[in-house]
């Protein structure tokens, strides 16, 4: 008989966990959650306490299955999903659909699969964290109460499809706050006034003007611009004085979840989604040849900086062998966590330090190489001697004007040796890249009373900008600063504003669409303390308090429920119809007196006539850079010179949301679209059939069998007629990303993945 049953929720975290363990542990996977509110209806008991109606997840009956029969099996029970609020939910359902097994059922939380860590954990397994789990359901309901009730009234006032979300919801107004900003900015005037200097010694410098009879500079135009130059042109320069001193610059502490993503996001533009899956699976375990599936990273939901002490004795060993005693501070650095971190976890730091990026690199796909290099270095790191600069300041006088220079030398590196956090600068470009050690020039040897010679004086007109449009590294840095949401949830938000068709990306910087407005715009007039920032961050706080103990879940609830309910009521009856209505636009209609306005349909948006429906004319259309609509003309369709096989009326040639098709010139009377074949022979066995493409009932494009409905093979991804260079499978599928295309091997088992190319 098995000892002991260990439940994980991932297979990968399975495999690691079987490699440590052995024979005397049966190790299964729940491959997540297991049981859920339906998807169906609102599945929360409002007048009952707001009592959960849990249902199993569709898919997951035979995993259940499988648990249960393992769990007879067992001695010992030790529920070990991730060591989170989801986590601890995991473990609650799974107890509940094991009580009938009737065996101890304990808690272990890995924080890091090592051998050590994992036996650490088990030998001190506890109980389920009822507060935990009653945050997190907590969490859930509140999404459940607004989403699935603001949502339908959004499907009856915009369109179908739409989704209202108690944190994305606040997310893009956000973005659609700092759009209108940027379109109420009026730009002010003002001007930089630079000169070129040379003293007794090389060599020649820049000084800017910084003050006026003791006073800030503040030159607004040309004329004010072109006084200062005459009177500069005629002044004698002399070094009114030279500050020198010593300048530290400190390390960043190691990676939280919001710092990672960012950092991520700037050096090697990871979406916040791609940087929480990398990190994913170097926690979970990488394959590293003959050592097996190792953890590299502990767990990457973390807001603490904390660091135990075994890992820090490691690291401050690694670095001394390594880089020196020159680079090893006297005692440890310890960084300050967030005033509302759980301190739960340590921060994300490499397991074993001396598994250095190179040691690795041979086992790591570039983008999780990528990511563990960064948390490697920005862990030792951590714990390096800050770098040191001897900073120098120089100060000229010029009649009443006073200019300031300044400039730095590096005189020992410390951690800027290993690495340099980067920053985003105003347009969302990034600096601060390993290497670059300081921007400052290079001051020649100057004395207080020294003359200098001036070279040249340039003038330069400047216009104060707009605050910039979020990036997703900036972006997750005002959730983080706003405490809207949490560090775990910020990727499958800013995944989900995206998918809505909310807001979009234009050269990596978030701009919300004309239907993110819109939606905004209905959500903050009805519900405003939905759409509250302040409000959205209290209720994270409360939560946090209820995973805390010193508060009640259903109590929160009901404070919430009242007002929201009467807020739900009078929407219903006051939120305008922009679905009959549309946003107008200004464009005149080609067929009637009317204007065109914007409506949105199942493909997106699209021009209509404000008659309707006494006028049917639509349009698509497109906008410029600055926002204009664009009407796009309706191509005349080619005949293909075949004739319809229903009816015997020309095929023509048609362009349509997913390219070029042949349907009937019939239409509508004859709805007749020629499949597209792919050349991609059926994989059923024993099926002559071959794969077609067809388009759903939702527009939706996807691939089946043209001898349906005798054979039902279907796919969503596109196959390519390419054998699989590693298990010999006849054709690949095309599978789309958001970073990229890939060829992938229809047999999952294998695993074979190339770029397209």
């Amino acid at each position: 008989m098995t000892k002991s049953l260990i439940i994980v929720e991932s297979p990968a975290k399975a495999r690691t966990l079987k490699k440590y363990l052995g024979k005397d542990y049966d190790v299964k996977a729940s491959v997540g959650h297991i049981r859920d509110l339906p998807v169906s209806k609102l599945g929360v008991d409002v007048k009952n306490d707001f009592a959960p109606q849990y249902v199993t997840i569709k898919g997951k009956s035979n995993i259940i299955s499988d648990l249960k029969k393992a769990a007879k099996k067992a001695d010992n029970i030790y529920l070990a999903p991730d060591p989170d609020r989801e986590g601890e939910a995991i473990a609650w359902h799974i107890a509940h659909i094991l009580k009938s097994a009737d065996k101890p059922i304990h808690r272990a939380l890995f924080h890091e699969l090592t051998q050590k860590a994992i036996r650490a954990a088990i030998d001190n397994a506890s109980i389920i964290d009822q507060n935990k789990f009653q945050a997190q359901q907590a969490r859930r309901i509140l999404d459940r109460l607004v989403g699935y009730q603001i949502s339908p009234l959004l499907w009856e006032k915009v369109r179908r499809g739409l989704s209202a979300g108690r944190v994305q919801s606040v997310t893009v107004r956000m973005i659609c706050d700092r759009e209108s900003e940027i379109d109420k900015f009026q730009p002010v005037e003002y001007w930089i006034i630079s000169e070129s200097l040379e003293g007794k010694n090389p060599p020649r410098f820049i000084a800017r003007l910084d003050k006026v009879s003791g006073r800030k500079a503040k030159v607004e135009n040309q004329e004010q611009a072109d006084k200062i130059v005459s009177t500069l042109k005629k002044a004698e320069h002399t070094v009114s004085a030279v500050d020198k001193k010593e300048r530290k610059r400190y390390p960043s502490p190691p990676f939280i979840t919001s710092t990672m993503q960012q950092d991520a996001n700037r050096k090697f533009r990871f979406p916040a989604k791609r940087t929480m899956g990398l990190a994913q699976k170097l926690y979970e375990g990488i394959e590293l040849g003959e050592k097996g599936p190792v953890g590299l990273i502990t767990y990457m939901r973390t807001d603490s900086t904390r660091i135990n002490d075994e890992a820090m004795a490691e690291v401050r060993d690694f670095i001394n062998k390594d880089y020196g005693p020159d680079f090893l501070p006297s005692k440890p650095n310890t960084y300050k966590s967030a005033k509302a971190s759980q301190d739960a976890h340590e921060a994300i730091r490499p397991t074993d330090v001396t598994l250095t990026p190179e040691k690795v690199a041979p086992y790591l796909e570039k983008g999780l190489l990528n990511l563990y290099t960064l948390i490697w270095k920005r862990f030792v790191a951590s714990q390096m001697c800050p770098a040191i600069f001897d900073q120098t300041t120089v100060s000229i006088q010029a009649d009443k004007y006073l200019l300031k220079t300044q400039g730095a030398i590096l005189r020992f590196k410390g951690f800027m040796a290993l690495y340099v956090e980067s920053t985003g600068d105003e347009n969302g470009e990034t600096n601060g890249k390993e290497g670059k050690t300081d921007g400052s020039a290079i001051i020649p040897d100057v004395a207080t009373g020294d003359t200098l010679k001036l070279l040249t004086i340039d003038p330069k007109q400047n216009f104060t900008k707009p605050p910039p449009r979020y990036t997703e590294a900036t972006l997750v840095k005002a959730l983080e600063e706003n405490g809207v949401g949490r560090p775990s949830t910020y990727a499958a938000i800013i995944s989900t504003i995206q998918d809505k068709e909310y807001v979009v990306q234009q050269e990596r910087k978030f701009m919300p669409t004309d239907l993110g407005k819109l939606v905004n715009e209905l959500l903050v007039e009805h519900f405003p303390a939905i759409l509250d920032i302040e409000f959205t961050a209290t209720m994270e706080e409360n939560l946090d308090k209820v995973e805390e103990g010193k508060s009640n879940w259903v109590k929160l609830l009901h404070a919430f429920y009242g007002p929201f309910e009467k807020a739900l009521s009078a929407a219903k009856q006051e939120m305008k119809s922009v679905k009959r209505q549309g946003i107008p636009t200004g464009i005149s209609c080609k067929f009637c007196d009317g204007s065109l306005v914007i409506k949105w349909g199942k493909t997106g948006e699209f021009l209509a006539c404000e008659n309707y429906p006494t006028c049917k004319f639509t349009q698509n259309f497109k906008k410029d850079e600055n926002g204009t609509i664009i009407p796009v003309e309706k191509e005349e369709p080619v005949d293909s010179g075949e004739k319809c096989e229903k009816c015997g009326k020309p095929m023509v040639f048609k362009h349509g949301r997913y390219g070029e098709f042949q349907a009937c010139s019939g239409y509508p009377e004859c709805k007749h679209i020629k499949a597209q074949t792919t050349g991609v022979k059926c994989p059923e066995e024993n099926c002559e059939g071959e794969l077609i493409q067809k388009v759903s009932k939702k527009g939706k494009v996807f691939f089946s069998c043209n001898t349906f409905p005798t054979c039902k093979f279907a796919t969503w991804d596109k196959p390519v007629p390419k054998q699989c260079p590693n298990c010999g499978k006849p054709f690949l599928l095309e599978k789309k990303t958001k970073k990229e295309t890939v060829l992938k091997c229809i047999d999952n088992a294998c695993g074979y993945s190339e770029p397209l190319a």
